[in-house]
């Protein structure tokens, strides 16, 4: 286990150039596109979850490149981003509890994206983007800002209504 966020410059800039030439994509080849350039350099696992409103849960929609949690509830790291329309930031998931759905033991950091069905003011998130990594503080807000610029350029529509939580936050 090493500690600190990688370079993923050159990552980023690879998704980028992809969609820049194939236009939208599904949350599928997202996935798939985004696992493979970004594998390399720390991230372990990708996926999508949306909500599901009948039962307050959030069902895994696609991912790479092993099993997850599904459903999950909306205490955890994935469900605070989704409540609060705001990007979770997570140094050190131990340091979270009962608020962190332990999918692999091996995970350590992790940051979360809402999106939402269309603007990205919009006042209600319906799906996030999830990312774990097995190093320490692995995630910041360059990943933050790049993600969000490549998830728009696929088509999907990050909510950005302030700056990302890095702690816990308060109950509703």
């Amino acid at each position: 286990m090493t500690s600190g966020t990688p370079d993923r410059t050159a990552a980023y800039r690879s998704i980028e150039t992809r969609l820049k030439h194939d236009g939208p994509v599904d949350a599928g080849a997202f996935i798939d596109l985004a696992w493979e350039a970004l594998s390399p350099v720390g991230v372990s696992w990708i996926g999508f979850y949306r909500r599901d409103a009948d039962s307050d849960q959030l069902l895994l929609e696609q991912c790479r490149d092993r099993p997850a949690c599904s459903p999950i509830g909306l205490h955890g790291v994935c469900g605070q981003a989704l409540r609060h329309r705001r990007t979770r930031i997570v140094r050190d998931v131990a340091e979270l509890g009962e608020d962190y759905v332990a999918c692999d033991p091996r995970d350590r950091a992790e940051i979360v994206i809402p999106l939402g069905p269309s603007a990205p003011d919009a006042e209600v998130a319906d799906r996030v983007l999830d990312l774990d990594s097995f190093d320490l503080d692995a995630f910041s807000d360059v990943d933050d800002r790049r993600l969000r610029a490549i998830l728009d350029l696929a088509g999907f529509h990050p909510i950005e209504i302030g700056p990302p939580l890095r702690s816990v936050p308060a109950e509703d």
